[in-house]
């Protein structure tokens, strides 16, 4: 059975939109997009092509998909591991609108998403890692089902105060294990946690 694993970039408030570019998302008048290029560095880059390594497919939302399906096909250089991997490896997008993708490898999963992914985990096999990236719609559909097996979290230095959450008010409450972490020159923790099942309680007043 293959692993799902999340890799999303994360301000300290939580938030995942947009960190890419002004005009990325702008959902709900979101007018901070960009937030995460002053604190790209060497390190947080390294990480992320460590990640694509591990790859062996990939499960992407529709928007998501959308914007990698406009950049990263014209990235032809076989130097660029994050290219290659994305161009190269099969590509799942969860969608019930998209229907004519041009990207070459994609699939498109629709229906009952979760069911999906369950039967897509068990179907693939290897030591690679079937990975979401960003995708914070799906993303959460599949945390209230306990699917996604790891979670590769960078949080930048930055709070917003404002835009879409990975861990939206209602969601399953659950505890992790924090598996490693790194904090780059630019301030830039990069963690990654396993979660191990629902929150133990306590209570302080109790002697």
């Amino acid at each position: 059975m293959a692993r799902l694993t999340l890799t999303t970039f994360l301000t300290l408030d939580g938030v995942m939109q947009a960190p890419g570019g002004p005009e990325e998302d702008r959902a709900g008048g979101f007018p901070y997009g960009g937030w995460l290029a002053p604190f790209f560095d060497p390190d947080t880059d390294r990480f992320i092509g460590e990640v694509f390594e591990r790859a062996q497919a990939f499960l992407l939302g529709r928007r998501t998909y959308e914007i990698f399906a406009g950049f990263w096909p014209g990235i032809t250089d076989p130097a660029d591991a994050v290219a290659a991997r994305l161009n190269g490896l099969p590509k799942y997008v969860a969608t019930h609108t998209l229907t004519d993708p041009r990207w070459q490898h994609t699939t498109l999963l629709g229906g009952d998403v979760p069911a999906e992914v369950a039967r897509l985990k068990e179907r693939l096999d290897g030591d690679g890692e079937l990975q979401i990236h960003g995708s914070g719609a799906l993303a959460r559909t599949l945390m209230g089902h306990d699917l996604i097996d790891e979670y590769h979290l960078l949080v930048a230095p930055v709070a917003l105060g404002a835009g879409i959450r990975l861990f939206p008010e209602g969601g399953p409450p659950t505890a992790f294990e924090l598996t490693a972490s790194h904090v780059t020159a630019s301030g830039t923790a990069l963690l990654s946690y396993r979660p191990t099942g629902r929150p133990a309680f306590g209570d302080f007043t109790r002697a």
